[in-house]
């Protein structure tokens, strides 16, 4: 191992006992009576989201596995919140780093990628992402960080303060410590395998439902376990969905899978906005629908005990889109009445 390997090995590591774990939010639902549903609030990372905990594990994946070296460009395909925190730290280790990302990622993003050194390449569309990214990379004679193909296995899902870990210590003195489900969206799949290995690992009764949205072949795939689904359009939920199969979606260790219509998604960060004051992004919506269909599905049975879900990114990114209301009804339509029905069902604030 060279001198440069183990400096930038100690800098992430210095990095994250810097950085305090993410908060778990109980949402205040008198509707639910006996169910308690919770957010993990991952926006809270330096970097701003859940990603921040993806990137700093493919970085020391990447550096353990002698593929990162002084000076050496590294590509990544990402819609922009990866690419945020992945600049992050290669700005630390100082090495160049370029995205690769549709023309349509939001604003704010890029400009947080820009802010921490990085350099913003554009596609297209996201099903031309990694073909790309592979090009720039052979060209430049970088290293392609390919968070699809490496997230489900970076992170370590024995332990090692990861998220399902986290999850579980924070939940050990609420009134149901051992979650009935984990609500989970995918993007490269890499969060949902980790939750699953390790609920499988400690053998707790949990459900871990994964939520998917629209133009997004994860679900297909789950349900028919065709690997080789394709599709020719992009999500519309910033951060989730993929074109086509990744490999780090595990469906063997998921429970269950929902599709969630995008307006649906949207329509519930709004609603989550007007029941708390908190504004979260878009893929946040998606958790929580699921997780509300959960609660849902418990009160009619009767049942009690504990979900949790992730608030992924903070909607300060998307105020220029998806908590823009003239971008929603121009992009999605009508909110309104998802909303209403979610207060029907669930309450709301006034």
């Amino acid at each position: 191992m060279t001198p440069w390997i183990t400096d930038a090995i100690r800098k992430i590591e210095a990095d994250f006992q810097r950085s305090a774990d993410t908060h778990l939010i109980k949402l205040d639902i008198p509707a639910l009576a006996g169910i308690d549903l919770y957010l993990k609030d991952e926006s809270t990372h330096p970097t701003g989201s859940l990603k921040h905990r993806l990137a700093r594990s493919l970085f020391l994946y990447a550096l353990c596995n002698g593929k990162l070296s002084e000076n050496k460009p590294i590509i990544e395909a990402s819609s922009g919140s990866t690419a945020v925190s992945e600049a992050y730290f290669a700005r630390m280790i100082g090495l160049p780093f370029i995205a690769v990302m549709p023309r349509s990622t939001a604003r704010s993003k890029i400009r947080l990628i820009e802010h921490y050194g990085g350099q913003c390449h554009f596609v297209e569309s996201a099903p031309r992402m990694h073909d790309e990214a592979v090009r720039l990379a052979a060209e430049m004679g970088g290293y392609f960080m390919d968070q699809f193909a490496f997230a489900e296995r970076a992170t370590d899902w024995r332990g090692n303060n990861n998220i399902a870990e986290s999850i579980f210590t924070q939940m050990a003195r609420e009134a149901h410590p051992v979650p009935h489900t984990i609500v989970m969206s995918a993007g490269t799949g890499g969060t949902s395998a980790t939750l699953g290995r390790y609920i499988f690992y400690k053998g707790h009764e949990t459900d871990l439902v994964v939520v998917d949205p629209e133009n997004s072949v994860f679900y297909d795939a789950f349900r028919t376990g065709d690997r080789s689904l394709t599709a020719e359009c992009s999500s519309m939920i910033e951060g989730i969905g993929r074109p086509k199969v990744e490999l780090s979606f595990q469906p063997d260790v998921i429970t269950e899978m929902m599709q969630v219509p995008d307006l649906t998604s949207v329509a519930t960060i709004h609603w989550l906005h007007k029941l708390t004051g908190r504004r979260a992004g878009p893929s946040t919506g998606t958790n929580l629908w699921g997780a509300l269909q959960v609660a849902d599905a418990m009160r009619e049975r009767g049942q009690t005990g504990s979900i949790v879900t992730l608030l992924c990114d903070a909607g300060e990114r998307y105020l220029d889109t998806y908590h823009d209301p003239a971008w929603v009804a121009e992009c999605f339509g009508d909110i309104a009445p998802v909303m209403a029905d979610l207060d029907a069902r669930f309450g709301g604030a006034a």
